[in-house]
């Protein structure tokens, strides 16, 4: 019983942890340093951080399907799309040519350390959070063709 309640105990903590973005700086593609606290923190505007690596086909092919998306969805809804790169030093040299030849019309991050991705308790990529006034609204773990349907219909309830 006591196993137990320590269980609960702790996957409380972490639920609680895990309701706000973490106050983080992280640069982007182009070097510039980020806050996540301040530059993703528009009233009422929704931000979707996709967590996905270059080694990762079901992340691509998310980040895929949200870019071609995202402009049809910001009809609807105030929404800006966020690509968290968790690639190690040894693959980190191809996100930058991988975003440009995707095409990709989104803000990335490089979570050089996997900070962001510790402190969020991901496990397995690819991992999508929904933040509105830096808390965390909506948690979508995988990616499989059709899922970014159930996404949009989450968007559009917040």
């Amino acid at each position: 019983m006591k196993k137990l309640l320590a269980l609960l105990f702790l996957g409380t903590i972490t639920l609680q942890a895990q309701k706000q973005l973490p106050d983080l700086n992280l640069p982007n593609i182009d070097g510039k340093i980020l806050s996540l606290k301040n530059d993703f923190a528009q009233k009422d505007k929704i931000y979707i951080f996709s967590f996905w690596a270059t080694w990762c086909t079901p992340c691509i092919n998310e980040l895929d399907e949200l870019n071609d998306l995202q402009e049809e969805w910001k009809k609807n809804v105030n929404v800006e799309l966020v690509a968290v790169a968790t690639d190690d030093s040894r693959t980190q040299k191809r996100v930058n040519p991988l975003t440009k030849g995707k095409g990709w019309n989104c803000t990335v991050i490089l979570d050089v350390n996997q900070e962001f991705k510790r402190l969020m308790s991901i496990v397995n990529i690819p991992y999508t959070i929904v933040v509105k006034n830096g808390t965390i609204v909506h948690i979508q773990n995988g990616y499989v063709p059709g899922s970014e349907d159930e996404l949009f219909a989450k968007l559009k309830s917040l």
